[in-house]
Order: C-alpha cells, then structure tokens, then sequence
C-alpha cells in the first residue's frame, strides 16, 4: 500500500479578492440534461451538473487569464437531478467554474458553500493549479469543531479553471489498436516524468511530458525490451498537498485525483492535450498498448477537514460514501479521508463515462484501478456481481479493453485477491511475497512457489478464468525496487520527511552482508546473481508480468520504498548512470522475453491446454508428498510438457526449469528422455553469457548456489 495522502491547513497569506464587475446576464436557454459537462455543438455550449441537493447553480465565466470573474449565470432549469442551460455563442476557450448554492448543512452530509468555485466533475481541461490557501476550505479554520463554522472568503483566485473545448480536439478517425491478447502481455510499469526526466536523447522541451514518454527514443527503448504494453501512474489532473509543499515535497504518484476527464497540466507539453493522444499513438505505432492507472476510489478533497474543490461543494452527500449515523464524517476505506461512492447511479455513470472517454476518444488500451476493492463495495460488502462490475462488464467499449485490478483496500472484507470478475486481470500480491521469500530460501515456502510460478490455479482455476488474470510482479511503483530489494534489509525513507514512519517495514528484501551500496566484489556478485533470478522467476512463469521501469538495469532509490513525494532523481530514471552490470541485466531481461515470446510452454494461454506439469526433486524422481511437506526442501525443478507443440518449428515440446534458492551448489539429476539430451539454454549463474552446460537422461547437473536453469 503506498503512502495515504492528506491535506492541512494552509495559511498562505490571502491574495486581494476579485473585483465582481458583471457584464449584463447574457441570454441562457434551458439546455440538454443528458450532455454533462460542457459541451460545444458549433453554435454553443451546453453546460448540465448533476446535483441531487443543490437548491441553485451558477455557472461562473472567466476571462481569458482566469483571474477576473465576468459573469455569474444561474442555470434556468432541474431535470432529473440534473441543472442545465445553454448559451448560445459561447465556444471553446471559455474558461468556467461552477457555484453550488445549498445547505451548508454538515451533520446532514451537506456541505454547499457558493463562495468556493468548484471543478466541474466532467472538464475536459483545465487552466491553471489548484494554489494553496485557507479559502479552499469550506469551514472556518480553527477549533475543535472547525468544519460546522461556515466560511466567506472566496476561493476562485486559488482555483484552475475548467476550458470549453471543441470536441474535435478529442474527436477524428480513431487509430487501429494493437489489441495484444493477454496471454502474450508484457507490462511495464513507469511514470510519465520519471521516464523521461533525464532521458539524454528527449529534447529538453519535452522532458517529463507525453510527448517526451512518446519520444521515438523511449518508444523504440521499451520495445527493444520486448515488453508489450507500458503502464503509466496516474495521469488525471491532480493537487500537490498542501502539507507537502510546506516540506518541499510534492505529489509525485499522483494518486489524488480531482478531474477524472482532464489529462494533467505538468505533463503537457508543447502540444497540450493532444500530446496525450500523440503519445499513445507513437506506441500503438509500435506494438506496444496504453493502460492507465486510474484512481475512483477517493478524490483529493479528503475528509471533513479537507478543501473543497469540486465533488465536496456539488453534491457532497451523493459523490462520497459518509457514515450512516454521523453523516457528517466519511467512511475511509481508502486511507486517504474519503470513499467515492460509486453505488450511487450518477457516480457510478462518471466513471464509467471517464473510461469511455478514455479508451475511445483518448485511444488508451486499458486501465489498472488503484483500491479496486472499493468499486466492487455494496451495503453488504464486496460483490463480484455489484453494479459497478456488472455494469463495466456489460458495457460495448469497456469490454473489449484490458481491465486490472489492485483487489485490495482497508476496508472490511477489503482482500480480494481472485474475486473480480471473468475477464478481470488482477495484481497478485501472493506472487511477490512468495518469490521474495523463496530466493531468500525461507522454509515452507516450495508449495505455495510451485503454485505462483503455474498461474496461481489455486487462485484462477475458476469461472472458466485463464493464468493471465494472474498479474504478476516482483516490484511495483509502491516499495523497493529491484536493486533495493537485494540491497536493503530495512527502509530509508527519511527523506519522506515522516522520521521514516511511512512505508511498509515487511520488505521481504536481503542485503547480504551490507547495507546498501558496496564495493565487496562477493556481495555485489550475489546481488546481480538474485536480480537475475526473481526477474526469471517473474518472466518465466505462467501469469501476465509486470515490470517495473528501470529495474531492467537495477535502479536504486537508496532504499526508500515510499517514493510518492519524490519529484526529484531519487524517483527519476538516472539513463546517464546506467553500469556494465546494469547493461548486462538488460541484456537478461531481453533474453527472457524473447525466450517467453517464441515458447507456449512460457506463457500459457488456458488452465486447459493439456499441458503436463510435473514437479521434480534434486534425485530426478517426482516430488513426493513427504517432500512437498519437509520446509526445508526448497530446492526443486518443474518439467513441462505439451504434446501438440510437437512438429512446431523451434518450439519446444518439454522443458525443465530447475531452482536452487539455497546458498550452496545442489546437484540435480534430469530425467530420462529416450537418449535425448537436455540443453541448458538459460543459467542465471552465468547471467546473460552462454549456458554451461547439457546433459544426458539420468545425468546429475550442479546447480550453483542460489540458481535457475532453464533446460529444454
């Protein structure tokens, strides 16, 4: 889980309020409910909020600065919970934000307050940051029982604001998909900015942008890797936390979504939004599919205490899921303050308008959703069968495109690892903790590694679900990466400004001898010796992988496994710092995915493809039950069979995946086959250099200490 965050007081000192020097009240007709958002039909625009509580909205036009409010325009008409109005002659570039008149009523769950300018939850753009300032909140600060004081001061200097746009700009031939099945998907897992920061061969313009991540550079990179999608952290307009700017820090994950529509200002470069849109087209070009991290679980605005910039001010009872007999708190499934209560019909539709958007105007292939536990919540708790599932499930365009989930919260019932829906990919957390585990030759770990390595059947057996709906990984953006992983006994987040209270402390990691950094010729031997196993743990095993940006080269974050504040090179890509060990584990990484690439046998399709496992113990014979149940015996080889791949042109029919997680070498005898001999085509003790050795049925072959080999 990463690190939750939360908004304080801020006391920035006050800018001088706006002058509200009105022009006339244009003319405003009643408008289309069923057009949220803003939207422009060539002749004008169409402007429709959902607000079941709300007793009045008015829709506030700015000039083109932002700073000077021109108008105040009441929406004429209620439909359905919806207040609308159309204005003739007003097109895209008019700058906007909305005022929602209601009680201010927080025992009630209500907390309307018109003097805070509000997002409109369906913008398409926004102009401007969200800036620091006590005027955000909607109470007055101070006090015990500071959020029951209502608050004047007006917060629409501090605030962006939302842009018409001409749906053309989101519009156009939509460009074919690379539509990779899951069975032959390779994820790699990487931030917008921290990928291209200080990528030397990205123009310095585009450093930290979409159009740098889309960079002929970075595209043809990620493909020499022979990995098949990149997924990107969260990319949704999102605030810095006030408490972390107080530090110096910033929001660097992004997770802290407020606009679910609009594509974040920090990343835009010279073309704007549509460098999003030419990013993942750069991409497609290549193969390689887009899937985005996605946050619907809470929004940036936090709990009872927390500023009021768009959903909080709407229709706060409706968007957020409060306590049932304190209304005036929030249920806190999240960890964050606050629940998005995507039960609710007009939430639920948002989301799902926002992946639409996403996946159809926007061309991305797919989406990671973080807590997705959440999404599946009913009354009664998690329901594979809830509406929100239900719902994506059945939808034309969200079916057809990648769906993971993160199926976990900290919620009641909040676990859910193996309970989304067919069709739902999911990250596997008992993946990670097994493998970490057993190369650390932690005892009674051989069962549980025999059933991640194979799909985790024991998991995705089921409802006709396929080994690809395991996604799994060793690393991900939230804990150590890779290199710290081997490199750190303990977490070093300092830096966090936390006193290193943050993070998770049960790492699963190792340092062998040294923490951190060492010149120690024999630490740093085993260190690369362990990456290159738990990434040919990860990349041969039968599931979809993930990899996490950089540890193909064995990026360190000097041990600091909470990087979510870190816009800085701790968290960035050091391109420039790559070393020969480095480029050599590179070199590893495309030599295991272009082995997973060209062998079935590596990245099964289906639980029913009549594939023969059959696990095997250092003497040759099947591992027996006594043997399964002795914690000490990690040692052991796996041998796979398909039948009908035989005939196929360097494919293979059989192969053998032998690991030794102990310290000393192990001898292995390989079974018999027919006078056939069995070739080594892979020893992690070698790493990326020839194998060294083959052999002959009934002929014992040494594994070194704490090795893989790959026999076929």
């Amino acid at each position: 889980m990463r690190a939750r965050q939360r908004f304080s007081s801020d006391v920035e000192p006050r800018e001088p309020p706006m002058q509200h020097d009105f022009h006339p009240v244009r003319e405003i007709l009643a408008g289309d409910p069923t057009r949220l958002g803003a939207v422009y039909d060539g002749q004008g625009t169409n402007f429709a909020l959902f607000s079941a509580h709300a007793e009045r909205v008015e829709l506030c036009l700015f000039d083109g600065t932002g700073r000077q409010e021109l108008e105040r325009i009441t929406l004429p008409e209620y439909t359905d919970e919806v207040w609308h109005g159309y204005l003739p002659g007003v097109g895209p570039g008019t700058l906007y934000g909305y005022r929602v008149h209601g009680p201010y009523a927080p025992e009630e769950g209500h907390r309307f307050n018109p003097n805070k300018l509000l997002i409109d939850p369906y913008a398409r753009d926004l102009v401007g940051a969200v800036k620091s300032s006590p005027a955000h909140y909607g109470y007055v600060l101070g006090g015990e029982e500071q959020d029951l004081a209502f608050d004047t001061q007006d917060s629409a200097p501090f605030m962006p604001k939302c842009r018409v746009v001409d749906p053309r700009e989101d519009g156009g031939r939509i460009h074919a998909k690379p539509r990779v099945p899951w069975d032959r998907t390779v994820i790699y897992e990487t931030h917008v900015k921290g990928m291209t920061k200080l990528h030397p061969s990205v123009p310095a313009d585009l450093r930290g942008t979409f159009e740098g991540m889309g960079h002929r550079a970075v595209v043809d990179y990620v493909k020499s890797l022979g990995v098949t999608a990149v997924e990107l952290l969260p990319v949704h307009a999102f605030p810095d936390d006030p408490y972390l700017v107080e530090k110096g820090l910033a929001n660097y994950w992004g997770y802290n979504t407020i606009s679910f529509f609009t594509p974040e200002l920090r990343y835009r470069g010279p073309r704007g939004r549509a460098g999003f849109r030419r990013m993942v087209r750069a991409f497609h070009d290549a193969g390689i599919e887009v899937i985005l991290d996605v946050v619907f679980n809470h929004t940036a605005e936090g709990n009872e205490l927390g500023p009021t910039l768009s959903f909080k001010g709407i229709d706060n009872f409706s968007y957020y899921r409060t306590m049932p007999d304190t209304p005036r708190h929030y249920i806190n499934d999240t960890g964050t303050g606050n629940t998005m209560n995507v039960a609710h019909p007009r939430v639920m539709r948002m989301v799902l308008d926002s992946l639409r958007y996403w996946a159809s105007e926007m061309e991305v292939d797919g989406f990671r959703f973080d807590l997705a536990t959440i999404l599946g919540r009913e009354p009664h708790g998690f329901d594979p069968r809830g509406g929100f599932l239900d719902a994506i499930g059945q939808d034309p365009v969200l079916a057809q495109v990648k769906l993971i989930a993160e199926p976990w919260d900290i919620g009641p019932g909040g676990y859910q690892v193996g309970a989304f829906p067919p069709g739902w990919g999911e990250w596997n957390d008992k993946f990670r903790d097994t493998m970490r585990d057993y190369w650390r030759d932690t005892e009674g770990t051989t069962g549980d590694f025999a059933a991640r390595l194979t799909g985790s059947g024991d998991i995705y057996n089921q409802r006709g679900r396929r080994p690809w709906a395991s996604v799994n990984f060793i690393t991900a953006h939230d804990g150590f990466t890779l290199n710290d992983v081997v490199s750190y006994n303990d977490k070093h987040n300092e830096a966090n400004g936390e006193n290193n209270a943050d993070g998770h402390s049960h790492n699963r990691s190792f340092n062998y001898g040294v923490e951190g950094p060492t010149d120690d010729p024999g630490i740093r031997a085993v260190r690369e010796r362990q990456k290159r196993n738990l990434l040919a743990t990860l990349l041969l095993s039968h599931g979809t992988p993930m990899l996490l940006g950089g540890d193909e080269f064995g990026r360190t974050q000097d041990g600091n496994n909470n990087c979510y504040c870190q816009d800085n090179p701790l968290s960035w890509i050091d391109w420039k710092g790559i070393t020969e060990e480095g480029k050599a584990l590179t070199a590893f990484v495309r030599k295991l995915l272009a082995l997973r690439a060209r062998q079935p046998l590596l990245r099964r399709a289906s639980f029913r493809d009549g594939m023969v496992v059959t696990w095997l113990n250092p003497g040759g014979g099947e591992q027996t039950l006594e043997q399964w149940a002795d914690a000490g015996a990690t040692s052991i080889a796996v041998r796979l069979a398909r039948e009908d791949l035989q005939g196929q042109e360097g494919v293979w029919r059989e192969l053998i995946l032998a690991f030794n997680p102990h310290e000393a070498p192990v001898p292995f005898v390989l079974p018999e086959r027919g006078g056939k001999r069995w070739e080594a085509v892979l020893d992690t003790d070698m790493g990326e250099g020839p194998a060294r050795s083959t052999a002959g049925g009934a002929e014992a072959v040494e594994l070194a200490g704490r090795s893989l080999v790959l026999f076929a």
